[in-house]
């Protein structure tokens, strides 16, 4: 990495869109985004590669970057094995930051595909989570007494430095930014246009405030999605991206106050009469447009910029791979974003 690319603004690059290409291509673009000035990697979790095992085998074959989850569905692991998680990645990057981030999810991935249960107090059920692996973390003893969680006499067992993993939490509607503010390392936003991250950030540090946390304490990273491919050719997909998370109730709350009323009413309406594809149809060109931006290189450049200008400190690029050539639309985006 040249010295030009260490000194530009942090930029982040995820996996989570284009998972299902391997691992072996997610370590290629980790090694590609390394070379042309990404500062970290990312992975989601769902049902495709375990988080802790992609990340380590980044953090092994290319170095140089943070490593980021993004998120894990916190009812699958304890606090504890999270925090364990979290600390050998640490080890295995012991100059780099290890960002550790959760989420409530949804019922589908935790219940439907996994068999956990989602569970009627996600807010309570999430402090609770962030205490206890702050607390993990540290490598003090813990015991710990909760609605959700116990523990008694915990201490994490792998030697760490001064650089221990960072907790970063998803958040989309108001009460779950305001925790992140309260309580985490970072708050990761998604699946939002750049016109709705003022908002956010307000929430965040509405947060910090009440918890007599210096502004700024919670770093904000945005989930950022861009593609250098054909906008029309690439629209079909964003209606069937968007709608699949339009059906979720905490999602279709962010989408609303986004400005996408209508979009998510005629898709709720339509889902809920077993249509589709009117469901999916119903998803507006505006709406795609404006939260999985497709174009030219410059197209998709300003849309980075764009959630920077409107408060977030890293960007996280998640390339679209709706081109012809999956990895060369891919490579191209990580090129038009830090050339």
């Amino acid at each position: 990495m040249s010295d030009a690319a260490a000194d530009r603004a942090p930029v982040g690059l995820t996996f989570a869109s284009f998972q299902a290409l391997g691992l072996d291509v997610g370590v290629q673009m980790a090694r590609a985004g390394r070379a042309a000035g990404c500062s970290s990697f990312w992975t989601a979790e769902t049902v495709g590669p375990e988080a802790f095992a992609s990340l380590g085998a980044v953090g092994a074959a290319v170095g140089g970057l943070d490593l980021g989850t993004g998120v894990l569905a916190l009812q699958l692991r304890t606090p504890m094995l999270a925090a364990m998680g979290a600390a050998t990645l640490q080890a295995i990057a012991p100059d780099r930051d290890v960002l550790l981030g959760v989420g409530i999810s949804s019922p589908v991935v935790v219940g439907r595909w996994h068999g956990a249960e989602y569970g009627p107090r996600p807010l309570a059920q999430v402090r609770e989570y962030l205490e206890l692996t702050q607390q993990c973390l540290s490598g003090e003893v813990v015991s710990f007494d909760g609605d959700f969680y116990r523990a008694s006499r915990f201490r994490l067992g792998i030697r760490l430095g001064t650089r221990r993993p960072k907790l970063v939490l998803g958040a989309l509607n108001r009460r779950m930014l305001h925790l992140a503010g309260e309580l985490a390392d970072g708050v990761l936003l998604n699946y939002l246009p750049a016109s709705a991250v003022p908002w956010c950030v307000e929430q965040v540090r509405a947060g910090e405030s009440a918890a007599g946390r210096p502004p700024g304490t919670c770093t904000v990273y945005a989930y950022v999605h861009v593609g250098v491919c054909d906008t029309e050719a690439a629209r079909a997909a964003g209606r069937r991206d968007l709608f699949s998370y339009a059906v979720v109730d905490a999602y279709a709350r962010a989408f609303e106050r986004a400005g996408f009323v209508e979009e998510v009413a005629a898709v709720r309406a339509a889902h809920s009469a077993g249509d589709r594809d009117g469901a999916v149809a119903a998803v507006s060109d505006r709406m795609v447009d404006a939260i999985d931006t497709c174009g030219d290189a410059a197209t998709v450049a300003a849309a980075v910029q764009a959630y920077r200008d409107a408060g977030v400190d890293v960007p996280v690029i998640m390339p679209l791979p709706w081109g012809e050539d999956r990895i060369a639309t891919i490579e191209a985006t990580i090129d038009a974003v830090t050339g």
